[in-house]
């Protein structure tokens, strides 16, 4: 079986480094919010050039409470891609506002910055921009656009630590940035976590008190909180993987570049692009196909894992019928849901497995 993420060969290379950490953290005595998060929260605000790191406990509760901490409310809108895992619309209905979608760029599968400012009302409050898949979004479009109407940016940059942006990280990007730490994510750990980055302090330090149940004092209260914290372990395990991060994703890199040099040309597949202004550090490899279906099933045959990332874009989900969204509104997102699927990538697949599934990929003749 060639896995589309091989997590155990991953987490088995740093397997001695992380049971030593345990340890020291089972005699620390501290398990919650303890001095490796504290560590941890150090290491990447100074890695992504940001004054502030909050660690969170996942992705999704990044994006939530940094809604919450700016204030958007039920009546706010915000402005996102319908091309995305669901957290992204998600944490927008969680706190009370309305997800407004608007279609991605056929060649990024990133918000489109041309398309944002028509979908832009007297209610919009900000801007989340989805860095899919490890490539990042236009960035100084969004931020002149966003400027320009006074709304927030979060970069929801939860499949993309590690990437940059004219010479700058994701997470510096915009006022405010969310991470997750989900074990498939390049930065993972075994379990659940994420961080929320920014250069504004006083946004951090209420960040910091919602965390923790709305207080700054134990037992003293003066908002309504969360229960949303980093457990020591995971930070342990995670400064062991940032000292890797950096080696892994240029691993990606590299095999995702050989993928290109193989399939690039062939006229069953669309691989993924990259502009010469930004690092992709490809969370995910996907390719594009109007084949998608057998290819995947030949895939399967020869005990090769693929994946779609999306099979069905936000504004089809039912539980956004009550947005009156349609099929045809967003056809460059539905498009993308019909035809892109993602084949095994990570820093320690083999070449030997990277060409089993170019061999594979080769083989299914073109009608």
């Amino acid at each position: 079986m060639i896995s589309l993420v091989d997590l155990k060969r991953q987490f088995q290379s740093i397997k001695d480094d992380i049971l030593k950490e345990i340890e020291g953290v089972i005699d620390g005595g501290q398990y919650i919010l303890g001095p490796k998060v504290k560590e941890l929260e150090e290491k990447i605000a100074q890695k992504l050039g940001v004054k502030e790191a909050v660690a969170v406990g996942n992705g999704t509760d990044a994006l939530v409470l940094t809604l919450d901490a700016l204030g958007i409310k039920s009546g706010d809108e915000v402005i996102t891609t319908p091309f995305t895992f669901f957290a992204s619309a998600e944490a927008i209905s969680r706190i009370g506002a309305t997800p407004v979608f608007v279609d991605v760029d056929p060649v990024t599968y990133n918000i489109d910055p041309k398309k944002i400012e028509e979908a832009i009302t007297s209610s919009t409050k900000a801007i989340i921009p989805v860095h899919i898949f490890g490539q990042p979004a236009e960035m100084d479009d969004i931020m002149e656009i966003a400027k320009k109407h006074q709304l927030y940016v979060i970069e929801d940059a939860c499949q993309a630590f590690g990437s940059s942006y004219k010479g700058r990280r994701t997470g510096s990007l915009g006022d405010v940035a969310c991470f997750s730490f989900f074990p498939t994510k390049n930065l993972g750990t075994l379990g659940d976590g994420g961080i929320i980055t920014t250069s504004n302090e006083q946004l951090a330090a209420r960040i910091r008190k919602l965390r923790m149940h709305g207080t700054s004092k134990k037992y003293y209260h003066d908002s309504i909180g969360y229960n949303s914290r980093l457990d020591e372990i995971h930070a342990a395990i995670l400064l062991i993987v940032l000292d890797k991060i950096d080696g892994w994703n240029e691993k990606r890199r590299e095999h995702a570049a050989y993928y290109r040099s193989h399939l690039a040309h062939h006229p069953l597949f669309t691989p993924p692009q990259e502009s010469d202004h930004l690092t992709h550090i490809y969370h995910l490899f996907c390719l594009g196909s109007t084949k998608r279906k057998e290819i995947m099933e030949k895939l399967a045959e020869h005990d090769i894992q693929s994946g779609v990332y999306y099979p069905q874009c936000l504004h089809l989900q039912e539980v956004y019928a009550d947005l009156s969204y349609k099929k045809g509104d967003f056809p460059v997102s539905e498009r993308l849901s019909e035809t892109l699927f993602a084949i095994p990538l990570d820093p320690f697949i083999t070449k030997e497995e990277q060409d089993e599934v170019i061999g594979v990929l080769l083989s299914v003749k073109e009608v």
